[in-house]
């Protein structure tokens, strides 16, 4: 029987990963979806002056876009919470969006693994410069590729030139989406090609990086990932919609749209909702709602999850060519240039089925949008998704 690393190149390619340099921008895929749209607004205690521009956005992102649903959670300085669905939760029965529904994360998920690895170097228990070779010996050897040169620090700003694995699995579809993989499977697959670049000497999104992360967090803690993120970050944000699914897990727990795929442009959507996402683990297995990554995002640059000088490294920020215009990249988030001025602090995140985007400004607001397929029907759909982020934080 074929070992994980030879049975990877059957599994799906998750598209929140399917590009190296690519976090919340995917390939189109096919046009002309007609679909019945609802547009509603919950949670809302009074209108925001950003109301309109989010739910015209929305219905964009649906009618324009071909997204079968989009989802936001906004919050305003007030505290108060404004949550809008548009489109339908499934393309067959044509139900109802769930309000704040749960969606698959994706690559909002580093963020989680990059605080609990600041967790422990505030703690003394991890040295963000110290070599990769020190928690993980004898383990990360390739071609232009040596642990002893490459730091904890650069793994967490994608500075490590690492290849992504990502790049070298297959469609998302078929059987493959079922297949449980080991962490250190992925890691052979990356392992087995060459560097990008040498440590420190360039910028390359790499989900080896956090999977590597998420090695260390476990040999340093002696404890699971998924436990350490949940007592760690979860807990201490107060999220309660958010968890690290369970090994074989394939469902998502609460109410949620269901996720869409095609596999190339052109070809029809299929629904992908279930599916083990064991391959994205500490790059991007989390399960969340639009309003717990808010409150997630919140907690975390107000200082509640990390002493100062921690947060302080987080903030420190590098160009990330390759995402978006201005995009900057700390460790494990991504600050973002607004129409309105200042920045937005958080991640995004595509995986099979939902991308997500969002984050908070340092004065106090924060939205996350997320759509229910991991590609556009039209080339602008992750333009327009960035759109009703702007709008909601800066209206």
């Amino acid at each position: 029987m074929p070992d994980d690393s030879q049975r990877l190149r059957g599994v799906r390619a998750s598209r929140w990963t399917k590009r190296r340099r690519r976090i919340a921008l995917t390939a189109a895929i096919a046009a002309g979806l007609a679909v019945c749209t609802t547009l509603t607004v919950a949670n809302a205690q009074s209108r925001g002056p950003g109301d309109g521009g989010v739910r015209k956005g929305l219905e964009r992102l649906v009618h324009k876009d071909d997204y079968p649903a989009a989802l936001a959670s906004s919050t305003g300085r007030d505290g108060r919470t404004h949550n809008y669905t548009a489109g339908v939760a499934d393309l067959k029965t044509k139900a109802k969006v769930p309000v704040d529904g749960q969606v698959r994360a994706g690559s909002n998920t580093k963020p989680f693994t990059a605080a609990v690895v600041l967790q422990l170097a505030g703690e003394g228990k991890i040295d963000l410069e110290a070599p990769v070779e020190r928690y993980l010996p004898n383990l990360v050897r390739g071609e232009g590729i040596d642990g002893r040169r490459i730091t904890v620090h650069q793994l967490l700003q994608h500075t490590s030139g690492l290849p992504d694995y990502a790049q070298f699995m297959e469609a998302p579809n078929g059987k493959g989406r079922h297949l449980y993989v080991q962490p250190r499977s992925m890691l052979d697959l990356a392992l087995s090609h060459k560097a990008n670049f040498e440590p420190g000497k360039g910028w390359s999104y790499s989900n080896t990086n956090y999977l590597l992360a998420g090695l260390i967090i476990e040999k340093v803690t002696g404890r699971p990932l998924a436990e350490e993120i949940d007592h760690r970050v979860i807990q201490r944000a107060g999220l309660r919609h958010t968890y690290f699914p369970a090994p074989g897990d394939e469902s998502i727990r609460g109410a949620h749209p269901e996720g869409y795929l095609a596999v190339k442009p052109g070809a029809p959507l299929e629904k992908i909702t279930k599916m083990d996402p064991s391959a994205a683990w500490a790059a991007g297995q989390l399960i969340s709602t639009p309003s717990d990554l808010n409150r997630f995002f919140t907690a975390l640059f107000d200082g509640k999850l990390l002493k100062p000088a921690q947060l302080k490294q987080m903030r420190t920020t590098v160009p990330a060519p390759g995402l978006w215009p201005g995009a900057r990249y700390g460790l494990g988030v991504i600050s973002t240039p607004l129409s309105c001025g200042g920045l937005m602090w958080g991640h995004g995140g595509d995986i099979s089925g939902y991308h997500t985007l969002g984050g908070v400004t340092d004065g106090g607001r924060a939205v996350t949008v997320a759509v229910t397929a991991d590609g556009p029907s039209s080339a602008r759909g992750p333009a327009d998704v960035q759109a009703v982020v702007d709008t909601a934080l800066c209206k």
